[in-house]
């Protein structure tokens, strides 16, 4: 008989973005979006602080992000629809 063993604490983590991507996020919301490497932002969005850029699903960033934003000029605010 054979046995099976599992990897313990290994799960799959999905990407916030594909692979040739970056995440950016919406200004003054919770959303967010993917932008081919060598892409401006589109109008509307801007890059992710640097090291505070989500890189996986449920990741601490993309956790806080949910919660957060940035305003027009930069500053990290509570996002609106948080409560």
């Amino acid at each position: 008989m054979a046995a099976l063993t599992g990897c313990a604490g290994l799960a799959y983590r999905e990407d916030i973005c594909s692979s040739g991507e970056y995440p950016v996020m919406a200004v003054g919301d919770t959303g967010s979006a993917c932008v081919s490497d060598g892409e401006e932002p589109p109008a509307g969005y801007t890059r992710y602080p640097e090291g505070k850029v989500p890189q996986q699903v449920d990741d601490k960033w993309d956790v806080y992000w949910r919660t957060h934003t940035l305003d027009k000029d930069g500053n990290i605010i509570d996002a609106p629809d948080a409560g």
